[in-house]
């Protein structure tokens, strides 16, 4: 797989011939998680983005800030090759079901959801509190976040994504990888939901075939947003999570 971040676009792509993503992100409790969730996928190189929602203040503030995002009040009309679901969304739980997909990441609530979902890749991103909701508490140390994620990542069959600092990308058959970029600048509320749409992003403009390449993806996203965190740390001080959206671009065109 290339080195760079997104794929190159051939001459004659449109907008659904470099990944559809559908997100079902934000709550009336936090709207600007799906914001920030949809502005994550609106910059991982997808094409077309859909948003679903039963909350009209949660879409109005999606399309203010990004008007070409396609909204939807039901998630059952929609096909995509990637879903982010749960940013923002602490009670979603099981209350979507989704058509088949190619990737499926899962945040907050919907993480529980890991071992039924119908995608062929599943991704979730928990920091050390929901793996110890999800029954899988993190040890200390450099060593305790590896292992613990490894372990997640068997037990539920999927990609994890343990945030925090030295975020940990570990798969089920046992490949494990560490950012060591990130600095403390995205310990700030947002970022996590800026990623979960980076992520789902990238996995459909790319789309990987296997496993080892759905963590080279999933892996890219977790750099170009570290970069894009110290970028703005290096111009700004605190920053906060639209900082981080705002100089994302700036780093995935290398």
């Amino acid at each position: 797989m290339k080195k760079s971040y997104l794929p190159k676009l051939s001459k004659d792509a449109h907008k659904s011939s470099h990944g559809t993503v559908a997100v079902i992100a934000g709550s009336p409790e936090f709207p600007g998680a799906a914001v920030l969730c949809v502005g994550g996928a609106r910059r991982g190189g997808s094409g077309y983005i859909n948003f679903v929602t039963s909350d009209d203040f949660t879409r109005s503030l999606v399309l203010n800030a990004f008007p070409d995002v396609v909204t939807h009040r039901a998630e059952r009309e929609i096909t995509a090759d990637a879903w982010v679901i749960g940013s923002g969304s602490p009670e979603l739980g099981r209350k979507f079901s989704i058509n088949s997909a190619n990737y499926a990441v899962l945040d907050s609530g919907a993480m529980s959801m890991a071992k039924e979902i119908n995608a062929k890749f599943v991704v979730i991103t928990p920091h050390e509190g929901e793996a110890r909701k999800l029954g899988f508490p993190i040890k200390e140390g450099a060593e305790g976040r590896r292992a613990g994620a490894l372990e997640m990542a068997k037990a539920l069959n999927c990609v994890v994504v343990l945030k925090g600092s030295g975020t940990v990308v570990a798969s089920p058959d046992g490949l494990v990888a560490v950012d060591e970029l990130a600095g403390p600048e995205l310990a700030t509320a947002g970022t996590g939901d800026i990623l979960a749409g980076l992520i789902g992003s990238m996995l459909a403009a790319w789309q990987p075939k296997d496993l080892k390449d759905v963590v080279v993806v999933v892996f890219k996203a977790i750099t170009a947003h570290a970069l894009a965190g110290r970028a703005a740390a290096a111009e700004l001080n605190p920053i906060t999570a639209t900082d981080v959206l705002d100089y994302l671009p700036i780093i995935l065109k290398q």
